[in-house]
């Protein structure tokens, strides 16, 4: 089975704690990420995610221009060792009710895996196991 350290993003994005919520969901939409990690000097503070954004700021109503990312960033960072099975990050992302991990490496963080990244990953791996023989089509999307 593969490692977490073989599927995780190796760019991390990061956002200053007194960078207003609306400018870093900017970035994260700019960046096409669900998750930006908090960097206060050279240390890693916390993580902000899509989730953040709707749960604690959205939903208060608060002015999103003024509300800063420290004041609703998740800290502390959960994290899983690079060197971890990939199915050990998908249990620990259903336990903490997290979509989002950094990944370690001798104690330092060196990236990140989302749970968009497991979905590649067993969408490669169940396409493996596939009959190469066997017909795939795309799935339909319905609007309305």
């Amino acid at each position: 089975m593969s490692t977490v350290s073989k599927i995780m993003s190796k760019a991390l994005k990061t956002v200053g704690p007194e960078v207003s919520v609306v400018s870093a969901a900017k970035k994260m939409q700019t960046a096409k990420i669900g998750s930006l990690f908090v960097k206060k000097g050279k240390n890693l503070i916390g993580i902000l995610t899509d989730t953040d954004i709707v749960r604690r700021a959205v939903s208060t109503n608060k002015s999103l221009g003024k509300l800063t990312v420290e004041e609703i960033m998740t800290t502390p960072i959960c994290s899983i060792e690079g060197s971890q099975p990939v199915d050990d990050a998908q249990d620990m992302m259903a336990e903490l009710g997290v979509r989002h991990l950094a990944v370690t490496q001798a104690g330092e963080i060196v990236g990140v895996v989302s749970v968009r990244d497991l979905l590649r990953f067993y969408k490669r791996y169940a396409q493996s196991k596939i009959n190469p023989e066997a017909s795939y089509s795309e799935p339909k999307i319905f609007q309305d």
